[in-house]
């Protein structure tokens, strides 16, 4: 049986020379969920809350717009996904809506977005990754997709990714100056 945790107590501290427990459950949200069969039970035990507490100051944070999303990041370079191709678009701006949901459905699609246009340099408005184990293999997607949907008439360019930089999410929680680095 669940019991009901009044919101209030989320952001109680556990002891007053120690930091608050939301704060070290903020950070320790921002480092991912814990892949156990109970992550949220876990959390508890590291921040010194029951588990109902975690899971209602998280719904209390979505509510609030603090957190918009808890999302996955795939590191598919270590899955052998190597050929990442982002495809950018020159859209006609009252087509850009409709080309990207049609884009963004496809199963090969695993990122889609509209931009400003940058020009005179940078006319493209649209952009949508294709992930794949070889160049040829997305470029062979890409050109069906390219032919199924219609889109030949569109200006497009494929750029690979040459280099994988560090994929994180966004940091917030506040950290003590010892552990910051260079400090």
């Amino acid at each position: 049986m669940t019991t009901a945790i009044p919101l209030a107590r989320v952001n109680d501290c556990q002891q007053p020379t120690a930091p608050c427990a939301h704060s070290k459950l903020r950070a320790l949200l921002e480092q991912g969920l814990p892949l156990t069969p109970h992550p949220w039970q876990v959390l508890a035990e590291q921040c010194g809350l029951e588990e109902v507490e975690v899971i209602a100051c998280v719904k209390r944070w979505q509510e609030e717009k603090l957190i918009k999303r808890l999302g996955l990041v795939v590191r598919h370079r270590r899955l052998g996904i190597d050929a990442n191709a982002m495809v950018v678009w020159n859209v006609p701006d009252e087509q850009v809506t409709r080309v990207g949901q049609v884009l963004a459905k496809e199963a090969n699609v695993t990122l889609c977005y509209r931009r400003p246009r940058r020009p005179p340099d940078w006319p493209f408005n649209l952009f949508c990754m294709i992930h794949g184990v070889k160049r040829e293999a997305v470029m062979a997607q890409l050109e069906t997709l390219v032919d199924r949907l219609g889109l030949a008439e569109i200006e497009h360019h494929v750029l690979f990714s040459q280099h994988a930089y560090r994929q994180c999410g966004g940091s917030y929680a506040l950290r003590r100056s010892d552990e910051l680095p260079g400090a």
